[in-house]
């Protein structure tokens, strides 16, 4: 039986801004993509800072690091998603699982849209980035159901475990 249901940040509750970046900037060079992907997993590790991240994309990408958070940060949050998510707290647990490389998240969405989650996981605070199980299996102790009782809602499906 399904008791919770947690959702991805990027591509789901917010616009996508980070692959279409990479795209614009790295698709013609497979070293230079590959470079920015790596870049992309320190930071959503925790292992490099937000900042040393963007500052690695502008200098991979040849632009400032003022222009590459400016093309990154454009993430519209779902209102229809969000209320949605509202009508589904009545029956669920809900959560919100994200491989992110820093907590800004209330630049992002409202306090009130935060709420609405019963757990937040971050990669960069747990160092387990999907999909890796045990991102799954964290969130899933944290809301304190079994991994088998929680839906992931994930636009990647390389995410859904």
């Amino acid at each position: 039986m399904i008791k919770a249901i947690v959702f991805d940040c990027f591509g789901v509750l917010v616009t996508e801004a980070w692959l279409p970046f990479k795209k614009k900037y790295f698709a013609g060079d497979a070293v230079l993509f590959e470079k920015a992907s790596d870049a992309a997993k320190k930071a959503n590790l925790g292992l490099i800072s937000h900042n040393d991240f963007i500052k690695e994309a502008a200098k991979l990408a040849g632009i400032s690091p003022d222009e590459v958070w400016a093309y990154i940060s454009r993430n519209v949050p779902d209102k229809v998603l969000f209320e949605f998510i509202q009508e589904l707290k009545k029956d669920y647990k809900i959560g919100f699982l994200s491989n992110i490389a820093g907590d800004y998240l209330n630049r992002m969405f409202t306090p009130e849209q935060i709420e609405v989650f019963d757990t937040i996981e971050l990669s960069y605070e747990s160092g387990f980035i999907k999909p890796e199980p045990r991102a799954y299996i964290n969130i899933s102790k944290k809301m304190g159901v079994d991994v088998s009782e929680a839906v992931m809602v994930d636009d990647q499906p390389r995410n859904i475990y």
